[in-house]
């Protein structure tokens, strides 16, 4: 293990930069790619799923800040539905293909390239809304730095609505064989070999190292309490509309479900944090 205690958390930004810039050069750039279908995006088709549109509520006139918002199609359905928004992403190559797509679909919208434990004093206290999606926490150094910065962002009374991939689920390799080979927490780094991507199982890209942090729930809710934040919703949902590591197959009524014996076990979590009023 001495690769993962030797890894720095600016080894580990640099890394995982130049994958998410090769990925967001690929994704959404070819017809095989159906996990980010930028022409049906752009004929009209909203791209966010129901639990954070659930939690969130009515977003027309707010302004909505998104983060490690990828090349911009959920912050820009975001937009679609009424929202003043602004999306924050690490990859340069996000940040100019969001901007690009915005254009395109004649959207209004802000995009901004930093890194999202060190957002820029400019965003601070002006966002009704922080929200952040699917592969979200694994992929941070410093959570006390990204809550406090999402919290710093946020005009009092406003909320952080994070949704995520569970603990429970992330520790898994394999479902068949069942294999878990991640810890459930700690947020010690871990050096991962990538060899692909899941929005194009067939894409062959180049083989790149990654550094990835695990948390457990109560070191998620814990940071969000102390970067000032009230948690009012936190949700396990065994039953979801997406599988953000593609490892499952959907049942008969299109949900995932990851089953466990005679149970199941979460797939997702989801956390609404309010910034009280002073």
């Amino acid at each position: 293990m001495t690769e993962f205690e030797t890894t720095t958390s600016r080894d580990g930004l640099a890394l995982n930069r130049a994958l998410w810039d090769v990925r967001a050069r690929v994704h959404g750039s070819t017809a095989a790619d159906r996990f980010y279908d930028v022409d049906t995006f752009l004929a009209g088709r909203q791209t966010l799923c129901a639990l954070e549109r659930e939690l969130i509520g009515e977003v027309a006139g707010k302004d909505l800040l998104h983060l490690q918002c990828h090349f911009g199609l959920d912050t820009l359905s975001w937009a679609r539905l009424g929202a003043r928004v602004t999306g924050v992403d690490f990859s340069p190559v996000a940040i100019a293909r969001a901007r690009e797509l915005a254009e395109r679909a004649g959207l209004t919208a802000t995009f901004v390239e930093a890194d999202t434990q060190r957002l820029p004093a400019t965003l601070v206290g002006r966002f009704e809304v922080v929200v952040a999606t699917y592969g979200v926490l694994c992929w941070i150094a410093e959570l006390d730095a990204w809550m406090r910065g999402a919290s710093m962002a946020l005009r009092p009374g406003g909320s952080l609505i994070l949704v995520d991939m569970h603990p429970a689920y992330q520790i898994l390799a394999t479902i068949d064989p069942l294999v878990a080979d991640w810890p459930y927490g700690g947020g010690e780094p871990r050096v991962e070999t990538v060899t692909g991507t899941y929005a194009d199982a067939g894409l062959r890209l180049p083989v790149q190292q990654t550094v990835q942090y695990p948390y457990s729930l109560g070191e998620i809710v814990t940071a969000a309490a102390q970067a000032g934040l009230v948690v009012t919703h936190l949700g396990e949902h065994i039953a979801t509309d997406i599988d953000p590591r593609n490892l499952l197959h959907p049942d008969e009524d299109n949900l995932y479900r990851l089953r466990f014996g005679d149970s199941h076990l979460p797939i997702l979590y989801s956390l609404r944090a309010m910034l009280p009023h002073v």
